[in-house]
């Protein structure tokens, strides 16, 4: 069976990942332009301002919010090392008390506060985020470079978490091999995969535990 061909923006079936976060991948990036094939224009380099809604007690459900849209990723599993995650939910501004209390709070695993209103603006619903004791709203900023190696979707980025600038790589695909090999062919075997959920609680402090450098 012929497996599947990835296109860089373009919606596929569930992907693995490998992804990293530290302070230094100069040496792999450099492989990973050297190694890449030409890819679309539009993802040369992109750059987003995000808001990752974070949990105390939730580290399966990924929450962010980009251009008034609501973005809730979940973790489905781990092969050889590398995650597997499925969209949970998309939702846009004014949100609905239902879908707040249905879906969204559900996902952050933590307990429900009360909703007065019926629908729910987006400064409204930050402000419910801002005064829960297990949720906190953080800042990201990305600018990523976009790559091709060994059909795995690939990419380099300098992050600003509420500031705070770190860079992170990553490789994914539908074919776990095809990510194995890439690591090996940039240099990443060995470096902890740290996914944008856990990175993000390291940098703030929700968990003590460094980056992978």
């Amino acid at each position: 069976m012929s497996k599947e061909k990835v296109e860089i923006g373009e919606i596929s079936k569930p992907r693995f990942e490998f992804r990293s976060f530290g302070q230094n991948f100069d040496n792999a990036h450099k492989r990973m332009a050297r190694f890449s094939l030409p890819v679309p224009e539009k993802v040369w380099e992109r750059h987003s301002d995000e808001i990752y809604i974070l949990s105390r007690t939730n580290d399966i459900n990924n929450t962010k919010i980009r251009d008034g849209k609501m973005d809730i990723k979940t973790y489905v599993q781990t092969v050889d090392g590398l995650e597997q995650w499925n969209p949970l939910m998309k939702g846009e501004f004014p949100i609905k008390a239902s879908v707040l209390k249905e879906e969204v709070f559900p996902a952050f695993r933590v307990e429900m506060p009360a909703l007065q209103k019926e629908v729910y603006t987006y400064d409204e619903f930050m402000e419910i985020v801002c005064n829960h004791q297990d949720l906190q709203a953080v800042r990201v900023h990305k600018q990523r470079l976009g790559y091709m190696v060994n059909d795995t979707i690939c990419e380099f980025g300098e992050v600003l978490i509420n500031g705070a600038r770190v860079v992170t790589i990553n490789s994914e695909s539908t074919e776990v091999e095809d990510i194995r090999k890439t690591m090996k062919d940039v240099g990443l075997e060995g470096v902890e995969n740290i996914n944008y959920l856990q990175a993000i609680k390291r940098v703030i402090g929700m968990i003590d535990k460094p980056l992978a450098n």
